[in-house]
């Protein structure tokens, strides 16, 4: 017997959270009985319903999608926006799947997406302690005191942001500007950007070239592959040990 809500979440139909939501809102039935009830538990054999669509297991699928710059990291969007759901085939388009780590609308690289959710609870879960590689350009040249000062970390607001690691990869003169290369854990793209205005450079391109040990190799801007078994089993079982 497993709750009703991780159920539906697991089918790929929604998150957990708004499974529990629409659990509330009385739009969920079992076997053609409404419930409400948070805790309620289900086994293989009875049926349910979300707005009398019928909830199906859906096969667990995990997909790395370089994600370009001007797509949402959603399979939907009300507005009709451009989403990542573009960039996949009709097969894996047909799929309820959510990003274990959102990548801004203006921002390029890894993201992963899955319709698997006790993953993906585990990855927001673990976010903190999860490194998250990024190639920046900026405007104009940062000189070596900024980059001690990055390095020291820069306070934004009531945190430090404090990269684990930052470089200087080139200076372009020419055109005023900078590739920097850095990691962190817990920040994130909005404590990055004000950190760097901080130090006085807006961003030009952000993108992210690595999460955790999953990076950007073999897959060209736009395209995408599916994750391999003993990647999957690596990011739930190294998200165990940290827990």
């Amino acid at each position: 017997m497993e709750r009703l809500s991780k159920v539906i979440a697991n089918s790929g139909y929604t998150s957990r959270r708004n499974a529990e939501k629409l659990i509330q809102e009385g739009r969920v039935k079992v076997n053609g009985n409404k419930i409400t009830e948070l805790g309620y538990k289900v086994s293989p054999f009875d049926e349910i319903h979300v707005d009398e669509i019928k909830i199906e297991k859906e096969e667990l699928s995990y997909i790395l999608i370089n994600k370009p710059t001007g797509y949402l990291s959603t399979i939907d969007d009300h507005l009709k926006r451009r989403t990542v759901k573009d960039l996949l085939g009709l097969e894996e388009s047909r799929l309820h799947l959510f990003a274990t780590h959102k990548l801004e609308y203006d921002m390029a690289g890894v993201l992963i997406m899955t319709n698997d959710g006790n993953l993906t609870k585990s990855l927001q879960f673990a976010n903190d302690k999860i490194e998250k590689e990024y190639l920046i350009r900026l405007k104009g040249i940062m000189i070596k005191e900024k980059l001690r000062k990055l390095r020291s970390g820069i306070q934004v607001e009531n945190q430090k942001v404090k990269p684990i690691d930052a470089q200087i990869l080139e200076l372009d003169k020419k055109n005023q500007s900078t590739l920097l290369r850095i990691v962190v854990t817990k920040e994130t793209h909005k404590d990055i950007r004000k950190a760097l205005l901080i130090l006085g450079h807006e961003i030009k391109n952000f993108t992210r070239i690595r999460y955790d040990f999953i990076t950007l190799d073999g897959v060209e801007r736009g395209n995408y592959r599916m994750l391999k078994i003993h990647e999957v089993k690596r990011l739930y079982r190294d998200r165990m040990i940290s827990q």
